[in-house]
Parts: structure tokens; C-alpha cells; sequence
């Protein structure tokens, strides 16, 4: 009874230093802004692993957006590796408003984030390159649109919760703010908002990522606005006609959301 208990204690030690844990990551290549990577590896990695990568909100750190977000847990159920970018700024906010952050290559935290992934494949050959994801909240969110446009050529897919359109927060400087855009003032045409996107990465004419836009009807931080105005980037640069979405679906997901489906490419939930 006492070799089983001891046995049982030894195994339950040796379980807990091996588990899976948030990771820092210090060396991923060019990072002239200073953002840190933080990556969550679970212990059963699938064959092909796909990657997330999962970008925190303004005030918000890698811990925290480990901690509040379902990815780690989901991590461990279905074998994916999730990256988790740490903004370098105090506030905890994303460069979305420089030249060098809105520019493929540029530098700044895009460039950053880019290096991070292009580390990950590296360093986990059986990781699947085709099925590289990027989400984020707010800021995270902004970041995420901002990666769809500088990076379309490393993510399959992008899911952007109560972010702006890419390029809306331009300020010329560092993570500044943009008091118009996040009012939801900064309304342009769809080929405008087209043409800002694929200024990002001039010349890019390969497949971009499927887009999942969601936002809250009542959001007083970022306006809702910014909903509409970032379906709008989105159906001008896949080729939609913005107000004319294939589909609109109440309560769908689930009750109080609405779905707007554009074709397979562009979808976005509000609620």
C-alpha cells in the first residue's frame, strides 16, 4: 500500500513537470519593436498541427489572453500550437498606426508577429504552414486585420472580435490613437478601404484569408461602425458588392447575434 502510494506520488511529480505551459520564446528572428512571444505547445501534439495565433486586447498581456481565452484548453484537445504576441508598449496596446507596422516587411509589431510564426514553423517541422490562424481582441483585433493585410500570404484564416479595418487607426506614430476611427467616423467606400488593405503588401496578388468579423451593437470603446466599415475592406478586396451580402441570418450563431455571409471569404457576426 505504501510502494503504490509512493509510486502514485512519483508519477503525479512527474506529470506536473512535464505538463504544458506558456512558454516565452526570446530569440524568433528580426524584432525591432520589442514584442515578445509567448507559445503554448500541448503535450499531444497532432500529426500536422495547425497554429493560432491569439493577439490580446489593449491593458491585456500573453498571460492574461492564455488565461481569459479558451485556446490553451482547446489547445490540449485537439493538438494545435498557439502563439501568443505580448505588446512591448505600456497599456499594453498594438502598433496599428505607423507607417512601418502597416507595411509588409516594415518592422514594427506586424513584422514582429510575422517573424513569430515563420520561428514556430521552423522550429516544429510537422507543423501544417497551410493552416496557420491568426484571432485577437480589440487591439488584438486591429493587429489582426492589420496581419491579414501585410501577411495574407502566412494565414489561411482571420477572426478580428471589435477591431477597426485595417489602416483605420493610422496616426503616423507609434501605437497612437485614433480617437476617429475608433469613434466609427473614419467611413469610406469599400474601394477605399479596398485599396488601403492591399497597399500593405504591394504587388501581392496570391490567395488571402478567409475573414470572420465580430462585433457588439452596443460597443462604446470601439464603435460599431467600425463593424460595417471593416466588411466593407474585406468585400471590396475579395471582390463583393458591400449591402449585398449573400446571406443574413438572425440569431445565428446563437440567439441576439446576426450572421452576414459573403460567399465563403468574408463573414461577419454582430450582436
Amino acid at each position: 500500500m505504501k510502494l503504490s502510494t509512493c509510486l502514485s506520488g512519483l508519477l503525479a511529480l512527474a506529470s506536473s513537470a512535464t505538463a504544458a505551459s506558456l512558454t516565452q520564446v526570446t530569440n524568433f528572428g528580426a524584432n525591432t519593436s520589442g514584442a515578445r512571444m509567448f507559445i503554448y505547445v500541448p503535450d499531444a501534439l497532432a500529426p500536422s498541427p495547425p497554429i493560432i495565433v491569439a493577439i490580446h486586447y489593449c491593458t491585456g498581456t500573453a498571460q492574461a489572453y492564455y488565461n481569459g481565452s479558451p485556446y490553451a484548453r482547446l489547445a490540449d484537445t485537439h493538438g494545435f500550437i498557439v502563439i501568443y504576441p505580448e505588446s512591448p508598449y505600456s497599456g499594453g496596446c498594438w502598433d496599428v498606426s505607423s507607417p512601418a507596422t502597416l507595411t509588409h516587411d516594415g518592422g514594427a509589431n506586424s513584422h514582429s508577429i510575422a517573424n513569430m510564426v515563420l520561428h514556430t514553423l521552423s522550429q516544429y517541422p510537422s507543423a501544417d504552414a497551410s493552416r496557420v490562424f491568426v484571432t485577437g481582441t480589440s487591439s488584438g483585433a486591429m493587429m489582426t486585420n492589420v496581419l491579414a493585410a501585410t501577411y495574407p500570404n502566412l494565414f489561411k484564416a482571420a477572426s478580428a472580435y471589435a477591431g477597426v479595418p485595417a489602416g483605420c487607426f493610422y496616426t503616423g506614430t507609434v501605437a497612437g490613437w485614433n480617437s476617429t476611427c475608433a469613434n466609427g467616423a473614419e467611413i469610406h467606400t469599400q474601394d477605399v478601404w479596398a485599396r488601403t488593405a492591399q497597399a500593405m503588401y504591394p504587388g501581392y496578388s496570391g490567395p488571402r484569408p478567409k475573414m470572420r468579423i465580430v462585433h457588439g451593437s452596443a460597443d462604446s470603446i470601439i464603435y460599431p461602425q467600425n463593424f460595417n466599415e471593416t466588411l466593407k475592406q474585406w468585400a471590396g478586396v475579395f471582390g463583393y458588392t458591400y449591402g449585398q451580402p449573400a446571406q443574413t441570418l438572425g440569431n445565428t450563431p446563437k440567439a441576439g447575434y446576426t450572421k452576414v455571409y459573403d460567399d465563403d471569404d468574408d463573414v461577419g457576426y454582430e450582436y
